[in-house]
């Protein structure tokens, strides 16, 4: 089975991987770092928007490049008050080769108030980048890791993402 997905982030790619690896046999994705067309820092409705414009990004990609594609997938993190505080969540997208979408999200962590402007002109991960003292923390476990000592980290996040937007995939008729 061939996966895209729109990025080259070693911990997104991971998540992704083993929640197809629950559901199907021989995966293989690749990543290919696309545009989002929203900021750097995703907040509110920008969070899926900019998963959706991965997926249109990828599916561009493979025709141009003639390439046979089972799924194409995005995963974009964002800040969101939908609930009235502030969390981070990481929005997924899986859409088939026949062009049947799924999303699904994280689990939302919370984000202190006196951080959101700062974390809005910049990103999440150059704020806690600061607060973790410089630790790299866009590759793998994440900024999440830090906060939950080490009990989820960004793969968590990523695959539980994942598996929620597989669901319509996974079950048939039961979602269409």
């Amino acid at each position: 089975m061939k996966i895209l997905m729109g990025t080259k982030n070693p911990g997104k790619i991971e998540g992704a991987k083993q929640a197809f690896e629950k559901y199907f046999d021989n995966v293989e994705i690749e990543g290919i770092s696309v545009d989002s067309e929203v900021g750097n820092q995703p907040f509110n409705e920008e969070i899926l928007q900019g998963a959706k414009n991965r997926v249109k990004n990828l599916k561009k990609y493979a025709k141009e490049n003639k390439l046979d594609i089972d799924f194409y997938v995005s995963s974009e993190a964002g800040i969101t008050n939908s609930l009235g505080e502030w969390i981070d969540i990481n929005c997924v997208i899986i859409e088939n080769s026949k062009g049947f979408q799924s999303i699904g999200t994280s689990q939302g962590f919370p984000i202190p108030e006196k951080y959101i402007e700062e974390i809005k002109q910049t990103e999440l991960g150059k704020v806690m980048g600061k607060i973790f003292s410089g630790k790299d923390l866009g590759k793998g476990k994440g900024g999440i890791s830090y906060l939950t000592k080490n009990e989820v980290s960004r793969i968590d996040l990523t695959r539980n993402a994942f598996v929620m937007a597989l669901t319509k995939h996974i079950n048939g008729d039961v979602w269409r």
